[in-house]
C-alpha cells in the first residue's frame, strides 16, 4: 500500500490536471477505502452555458479508483482504467463532490477472480452531487486489474 496519504493527496491536488481544471481531492482515507474530490464553481471551471464544464466533471473521476485499487492491492498488480462513460443528469450551478468507497467485498471479489492471472474488470460508479445534493451526473468506470507476470503461478495466461 502507498504509505503517505496526505502525500499522494498534495500531489494529485498539484498534478496539472486537476489543479488547472479546478478539480480538488479534499479527502483520503488512511486505508485508501475512501476518497472526496471536488470541482470548484468558478468562471474558470463554466462551459458557455454557464454550468460546469462536462469534461471536468468526467475528469474529477478518473485516476480514483485506479489509484484506490493501487494502493490497496499493490506492486504485484496492473490496475488500468479500460472503460467509462457519463450521463449528464442536471446542469451543475455550484461546487460538485464525487465520493468513492471501496469495500473489503470489492477487494476479495478483485482477488479472487485475479489469482490464477486472469484479466478481471471490475464496475465502479460515481454519484456527481451539487452542494444541494442533486445528482448532477453518473460516472461509470470500468478498470483492468491483472496479477503482474512475474506473479503469476502460469505465466501463460
Amino acid at each position: 500500500m502507498f504509505k503517505y496519504p496526505r502525500l499522494i493527496k498534495m500531489g494529485l491536488n498539484l498534478w496539472p490536471p486537476f489543479l488547472f481544471s479546478g478539480i480538488k481531492i479534499s479527502e483520503l482515507a488512511n486505508d485508501y477505502r475512501y476518497l472526496k474530490v471536488e470541482l470548484k464553481h468558478s468562471r474558470l471551471t463554466l462551459n458557455a452555458n454557464r454550468t460546469q464544464f462536462g469534461g471536468s466533471i468526467y475528469s474529477m473521476t478518473d485516476p480514483v479508483y485506479s489509484l484506490l485499487l493501487m494502493a490497496n492491492l499493490g506492486h504485484k498488480y496492473h490496475v488500468w482504467d479500460k472503460s467509462a462513460e457519463i450521463d449528464y443528469v442536471y446542469p451543475g450551478h455550484t461546487k460538485l463532490i464525487a465520493t468513492a468507497h471501496l469495500s473489503q467485498s470489492v477487494l476479495d471479489d478483485i482477488l479472487l477472480n485475479t489469482q490464477h492471472g486472469e484479466k478481471y474488470f471490475p464496475k465502479f460508479q460515481f454519484n456527481v452531487v451539487d452542494l444541494e445534493g442533486r445528482l448532477v451526473a453518473k460516472v461509470n468506470r470500468t478498470l483492468y486489474v491483472r496479477l503482474k507476470a512475474a506473479y503469476r503461478k502460469n505465466n501463460n495466461v
